[in-house]
């Protein structure tokens, strides 16, 4: 894949004069959100850092770079930065970007997505946090109150204020690479720490609910909660009802596998799982059907 090292004009990635009233691209109450650009850091000693766009793009350098996007389905060039010079500045004061390479991050999108991931993944080369679209960003600059970004997925949603993206011909599959879009903040937070509700507490270290556990957390929690715990995107999987409770085991399997085949959704398929997989995902959903805390009661259940 082909990366534009030539920088754009300076009007391009200047910050937008907003215009006086949003256009139907930019929805009346939307427009405090795309001129909010600036992403948010938590260090693993608690301490919050915010960086505006402004100061990644006067230390990291802004770019174009053309990627294969995997939710607009097509080739798409971003106005972007290097993910790393902009994680050195986010987390200046607790080791800089080497300082997380050892430490798990969560990825925190506006829409309840969270994505767990390992620092040293968003150490590679590749790696491009994108502000918007240069042709939109042009028109940004000339006073149109439009998103930096066109509409997305299925449910056509705005991708700002961050879109993580990647360079290169074999990184666009979301289940390899995180790409979140709406990108609003980065944590460091070991999974289990963060939502120690997911855990499956005293289970025995050889049963498979362990190894499911490891899935749930690359492939599931990025939309999905336990006990209140994980992403917000899609729906809550173990109270008040497991969904091991209330779905007949052959259909969760199908449906983790290919969604759409049941209905028109935002889950992506999991073609790549084997019975194995499947088996050890069910085993950790009826592990933690004996777990239940229910954070909307009070307490467990």
């Amino acid at each position: 894949m082909r990366l534009a090292a030539v920088c754009l004009a300076a009007a391009v990635f200047a910050p937008a004069t907003p215009a006086s009233a949003a256009t139907p691209e930019a929805p009346a109450g939307a427009q405090a959100r795309f001129d909010d650009r600036a992403l948010r850091f938590r260090s693993a000693s608690g301490k919050e850092q915010v960086v505006p766009i402004e100061a990644m793009q006067a230390e990291c350098g802004a770019r174009e770079v053309e990627v294969e996007d995997p939710y607009h389905g097509r080739r798409m060039r971003y106005a972007a930065l290097p993910l790393a010079c902009v994680l050195a500045l986010g987390f200046a004061d607790s080791g800089g970007a080497e300082g997380q390479r050892d430490r798990g991050l969560l990825l925190r999108a506006l829409d309840g997505y969270t994505r767990p991931v390992a620092g040293r993944e968003l150490l590679e080369v590749g790696a491009y946090l994108a502000f918007g679209e240069p042709s939109r960003l042009a028109r940004r600059a000339a006073g149109e109150a439009v998103s930096a970004f066109s509409p997305i997925d299925r449910r056509q949603v705005d991708p700002a204020p961050f879109y993580l993206v990647w360079v290169g011909s074999n990184e666009n599959d979301p289940h390899d690479r995180p790409w979140p879009y709406q990108l609003s903040r980065i944590d460091v937070a070991p999974f289990e720490e963060a939502f120690p509700r997911t855990v499956p507490s005293g289970l025995e270290e050889t049963d498979p609910g362990w190894e499911g556990y490891a899935l749930f957390q690359t492939a599931c929690a990025s939309c999905h909660s336990i006990n209140g715990q994980g992403g917000k995107v899609g729906p809550e999987l173990n109270v008040p009802r497991s969904i091991v409770e209330y779905r007949p085991i052959p259909q969760i399997r199908a449906y983790i596998l290919n969604p759409a085949a049941t209905r028109y959704t935002s889950m992506p398929p999991h073609p790549g799982f084997s019975d194995r997989d499947l088996d050890a995902l069910i085993a950790y959903f009826r592990a933690m059907s004996r777990r239940k805390q229910d954070p909307y009661t009070g307490g467990d259940s």
